[in-house]
């Protein structure tokens, strides 16, 4: 004999890149469709031969999926173009870095989206998988280029050295060698290892 279970499980999901991209083949496939019955329109009602039908739905429909081709491009360099014209208009019409519309990160800081920033020749984009860090550089005495420790830093800071023992002599039997051990650790942050 068998027994038949019923199972409910909820899921939620984010459908909102579904819901745009039905979007746009739904604005497509209607501009597909209005191309088409107005091709048709005037094939039967004569005032235009089947050949020149024919020749403007084609023409229609290579311009509906050039459009659609260059979509994202034309987005992008929208988006691109708008981002510099913003960032010139807060500099130059804003007050500059003083309008709080230019952040410095000459001291560091975190870029938490995606930014564009000049690269030599190209455009550079930072952020765009999350969230970056900006940290200073400062040549060191031998030439070598490294992230600059912050001033009264010198390479410093909290050491934290956990040790997990069953229980409280098994721990003083091992004391000596994590005292090697943490002296060791010390020893070679001191040397900058």
């Amino acid at each position: 004999m068998t027994t038949e279970e019923t199972y409910r499980i909820g899921i939620e999901a984010d459908t909102s890149a579904f819901d745009k991209a039905l979007g746009d083949m739904t604005a497509k496939a209607d501009a597909f469709g209005a191309a088409f019955s107005g091709a048709l329109k005037g094939a039967v009602a004569g005032t235009q031969s089947l050949d020149t039908v024919l020749r403007q739905l084609a023409l229609r429909l290579s311009t509906i999926a050039l459009n659609a081709a260059l979509k994202p491009v034309t987005d992008a360099a929208g988006g691109l173009f708008g981002q510099l014209a913003g960032g010139l208009g807060a500099l130059f019409g804003g007050g500059g870095a003083a309008s709080g519309q230019v952040q410095p990160f000459a001291k560091g800081g975190v870029v938490a989206s995606p930014s564009y920033f000049p690269s030599g020749r190209r455009i550079g984009l930072m952020g765009e998988a999350g969230a970056e860090a900006i940290l200073p550089l400062r040549r060191g005495p031998d030439g070598t280029l490294g992230v600059a420790a912050g001033p009264g830093r010198g390479g410093t800071g909290g050491i934290v050295f956990n040790v997990t023992t069953a229980d409280a002599a098994s721990f003083r039997r091992s004391e000596a060698q994590i005292q090697a051990m943490l002296a060791r650790a010390a020893e070679r942050g001191r040397r900058g290892l």
